[in-house]
């Protein structure tokens, strides 16, 4: 590798690299970077079609290609470079209330009584004919899905609120869906899960403003110092798990030795295989904006139930775990984010209401460490307008809890003990689906966040608007 400024470094092309690969890294974060990560990076560059690849400053090994990438193709589309949590992502919710004037730990143990923790939960089932809307159109869908249902969600549900939320929302909640080209087991497996948070890295925070770092963006976003605010990690659940192995099956064959590796399979756009994936992957994306948007309705519930009716307008909902069609240099390219936030400038958001400001940029950190909001700017076309996702894991879940069974029967001790655990999240309201694992996810065993967003800013690819800190967790 070869360091170009303080904070990229270049992969040079060699062997059967089309390309040459970029990483966002300065020395400190280059030295945390597996090396697996980055020969998964360079087998990205082996494959057909292939304009760019490159690591964020999160990158950490993965399943095919590292987790925190941009891999840009020609005509091709490759099921790993989207992941198994197709449309995973993120939303942030606020409010007109000072953090310091609600009592926090009620709030967040009325909102898990709504919305279920952890692997394998279900809340909100349809009949398979409504559930087929909701894959092909999203939150476009939601409005016919909704009548004559019956139920807390639906009670609660505003239809005026939610024609505004839809255009905070990416791609406005609604891709070109195919719900024929999902595997019946996938729908089986997503039909009652709607409305649940998931496990793994899920999470629903309650969240103070601490500070402003642009007061005009902030304004226009709707935040404040001190602020009360909710965000939301989640994507879709067990329906979208089952698409990326049904279709990662489907490119093996298709792709067959021509594969970088066994795992980075291809298909083509022209053929149906890549033509099925592509309306599978956006059904399950769709699945993912209306998990959020449900789980939306139950927060602004309970926010209203303890504290009246009030405005609660989202900022934004961005996937990361997605391809997306976009067009660079004149060509037209898939754009594969893989734990990795779409940030796009000004210029590309015209005729939405960020037009001006560009799209907000949401990137959390680990549990009990502080979140940020930030924007797209015109400089970062070398991304693809693309940042990292997170923090970004330093140690494995096995290396962090240990080997622990899930009824906490300790069989090997992990490198995070009970009380350095304890330490990281003291004036933090946890709640939890599984405590004898939720060590896996301690702030320990993720980069520092603070460090990766300095490396966000100073390699010029998105402002910071503002800094969140973390005062409840409610995790799977």
């Amino acid at each position: 590798m070869k360091r170009i400024d303080p904070n990229r470094l270049l992969v040079e092309k060699s062997g059967g690299m089309k390309v040459d690969a970029l990483i966002y890294a300065d020395e400190k974060m280059a030295g945390q970077i597996e090396s697996g990560a980055i020969d998964q990076l360079r087998d990205a560059t082996h494959l057909p079609g292939v304009f760019r690849a490159i690591g964020t400053p999160d990158m950490h090994f993965g399943y095919g290609v590292p987790i925190g990438v941009v891999v840009a193709l020609e005509d091709y589309i490759v099921p790993a470079a989207v992941g198994y949590d197709i449309n995973c992502g993120m939303r942030v919710i606020t409010t007109p209330m000072d953090a310091a004037d609600v009592d926090i730990d009620e709030l967040a143990g009325s909102i898990a009584r709504d919305i279920p923790l952890g692997e394998g939960k279900t809340n909100v089932g349809l009949p398979r004919d409504k559930f087929e809307v909701i894959l092909n159109e999203g939150m476009r869908g939601l409005a016919e899905v909704a009548g004559g249902e019956t139920g807390r969600v639906w009670e609660a549900r505003d239809s005026e609120q939610e024609k505004e939320d839809i255009e905070c929302i990416e791609e406005n909640g609604a891709m070109a869906g195919n719900y024929r080209a999902v595997s019946d087991h996938a729908i089986q497996r997503g039909m009652k899960q709607l409305a649940t948070l998931g496990g793994g890295n899920h999470f629903l925070e309650m969240q103070v403003v601490e500070a402003v770092h642009n007061t005009e963006l902030a304004e226009k976003f709707g935040l404040r110092e001190k602020q009360l605010v909710v965000m939301l990690h989640s994507g879709s659940r067990g329906l979208g798990h089952q698409v990326c192995g049904d279709y990662s099956k489907r490119a093996q064959k298709a792709s067959g030795d021509r594969a970088p590796s066994r795992d980075l399979c291809f298909l083509s756009v022209h053929d149906k295989a890549g033509q099925d994936y592509i309306g599978a992957m956006n059904a399950a994306a769709n699945f993912a904006f209306v998990n959020r948007q449900l789980m939306t309705v139950f927060i602004r519930k309970n926010l209203r139930h303890h504290y009246g009716d009030m405005p609660l307008p989202i900022i934004y909902d961005v996937p990361h775990n997605m391809a997306k069609h976009e067009s660079f240099e004149g060509r037209s390219l898939w754009v594969h984010r893989k734990g990795a936030t779409r940030a796009f400038p000004p210029s590309r958001m015209q005729g939405t209401r960020f037009e001006k400001t560009g799209q907000p940029v949401l990137i959390p950190g680990s549990m009990g460490t502080a979140s940020y909001v930030l924007v797209g700017k015109e400089e970062s076309v070398e991304s693809l307008y693309s940042v990292n996702h997170g923090a970004g894991r330093c140690m494995s879940r096995t290396a962090a809890r240990g080997k622990v069974t899930r009824k906490g029967k300790v069989l090997r001790p992990g490198k995070i003990s009970d009380e350095d655990f304890r330490k990281s999240m003291e004036g933090i309201k946890l709640i939890c689906a599984n405590r004898h694992m939720i060590k896996e996810e301690a702030p320990q065993a993720y980069k520092d966040i603070d460090h990766v967003i300095r490396i966000v800013v100073n390699a010029g690819l998105a402002e910071v608007v503002a800094k969140l800190r973390p005062l409840a967790v409610l995790k799977g």
